[in-house]
């Protein structure tokens, strides 16, 4: 299996470091940032998933199944042992608690009261409801976009009417976005039908290179094999564009050790080809093969 799409995720890491600008962001914490750059990925040619670094694929696939199941509240995902999502809800419970000052963020102390609320949230069905939910995100806007259920609607049009141009799902409603913990950093996505192949491109408004984009990369390269398979179609292409791509502050050291690190080949991704209906996949009917990264390297996410 080849190492290309690892080699141009280091070729965008280096040109944020070299050719980057230095912007303040909402978090405070400051980054530096290029804009509009775009990722090929052959997935006939191994599953994308980063090998300078190991990502969490087990993660990857069951925020994918909580966004197609319609899911927005993080007690399933904490329920798996993914933590993507867990900074946002306890940051709010904080506030609403008034608890801020005693616990600063990214302290000791912030540590550990995050640990006992996610216990809660994992334990306690009540409180999940009441703090667990993200708003209208990612999950609602594919499944319930003002009532239209997006995913289900293109599916059925790509098996169709393949050759359409209007193969494409929003998670952005400007009408729902000030209700939402975090606003879709990964907008819209497009679907395009070609010799018998789906290939998808996703427009990416704001990517954390570091922690975000490899998770982003394999993320929806999952979607699309599975969207392929459910519609009768052999895997295509991945494009990934991307709008602000930028490097936090607290992640540049991470990026250089990185850039150290060589590719190694990509691991093959195996499904069932039993499953036919895109909210019948479960974590069981996909695997991988060959992966073999180099160690993970703990960053924290800006909030």
């Amino acid at each position: 299996m080849g190492t290309m799409p690892m080699q141009a995720y280091l070729d965008l890491l280096r040109r944020i470091l070299d050719e980057g600008v230095d912007k303040r962001d909402r978090t405070g914490t400051g980054t530096r940032s290029v804009f509009g750059r775009q990722m090929r990925v052959d997935l006939q040619a191994g599953f994308p998933l980063l090998t300078t670094k190991k990502v969490n694929f087990p993660a990857v696939v069951h925020e994918l199944l909580w966004i197609v199941a319609g899911d927005t509240n993080i007690r399933y995902l904490v329920q798996n042992n993914v933590r993507i999502w867990n900074e946002w809800p306890f940051q709010r419970w904080l506030k609403a608690q008034g608890l801020e000052a005693r616990f600063p963020m990214n302290s000791p102390a912030w540590d550990g009261e995050m640990q006992r609320f996610i216990a809660r949230i994992r334990d306690d069905a009540a409180f999940a409801r009441e703090w667990g939910d993200l708003g209208p995100v990612y999950g609602r806007q594919w499944r319930d976009f003002h009532g239209v259920d997006q995913l289900r609607w293109v599916i059925g049009e790509i098996r169709r009417n393949p050759d359409s141009r209007r193969l494409i799902v929003s998670a952005w409603n400007p009408s729902q976005v000030e209700a939402m913990a975090l606003p879709p950093c990964h907008v819209m996505f497009q679907f395009y039908v070609a010799q018998g192949k789906l290939s998808c491109q996703m427009y990416q408004r704001s990517c954390d290179v570091f922690l975000g984009v490899p998770f982003n990369l394999a993320s929806y390269s999952l979607l699309t094999m599975m969207v392929a398979q459910v519609t009768g179609h052999e895997p295509g292409e991945f494009v990934h564009t991307l709008g602000d791509a930028h490097l936090y502050a607290n992640h540049v050291e991470q990026a250089r050790l990185q850039l150290t690190r060589a590719p190694r080949p990509l691991p093959r991704l195996e499904m069932d080809p039993a499953v036919k209906d895109i909210e019948a996949f479960r974590i069981e009917h996909v695997g991988l093969k060959g992966y073999d990264p180099w160690p993970a390297i703990p960053a924290r996410v800006a909030v």
